[in-house]
């Protein structure tokens, strides 16, 4: 017969403490936040061991639809940003003009370097070379089939 293990999450503070109790055992840990504790769970559920596919059921408040709330909510919430400062039109970031003017020498004083003597193309390859016109057309000996009407 299969035993339901069960995982029991309570909130002290920004923390959860963790229950996970099954096959005669129970342990017990803490993590900071829902996600955390939850992945916690799941390894003492492999420290717990048990032959096969353990079903385990995940509670907040003896209730696995809490947890399945908090959980979710917590998984689909997307973390606060601060809001997002856009320049008037027109005007440049301060931080881009700082970029550009640290740009601008460097790319002045650009070279490529020079290759060592192994490693160094022929002249012929080195330069360009002129683009060749395209071939005349060649006539073709069969002769062209008629269009179908």
């Amino acid at each position: 017969m299969v035993e339901a293990i069960t995982a029991t999450y309570v909130q002290q503070d920004a923390d959860w403490a963790i229950t996970v109790s099954g096959h005669g055992k129970e342990l017990t840990a803490r993590a900071p936040g829902i996600i955390a504790a939850r992945d916690r769970a799941d390894q003492l559920v492999e420290e717990l061991g048990g032959e096969g596919r353990n079903t385990v059921v995940h509670l907040i408040n003896g209730s696995a639809l809490d947890f399945t709330s908090t959980y979710m909510t917590a998984r689909l919430t997307l973390p606060k940003l601060p809001p997002l400062e856009v320049p008037p039109p027109g005007s440049v970031p301060k931080q881009q003009t700082a970029e550009k003017a640290d740009e601008k020498p460097a790319k002045a004083v650009e070279k490529k370097p020079a290759l060592p003597t192994g490693k160094q193309l022929p002249k012929a390859v080195e330069e360009a070379k002129p683009v060749a016109e395209p071939a005349p057309e060649v006539e073709s000996k069969a002769p062209a089939k008629p269009a179908r009407a």
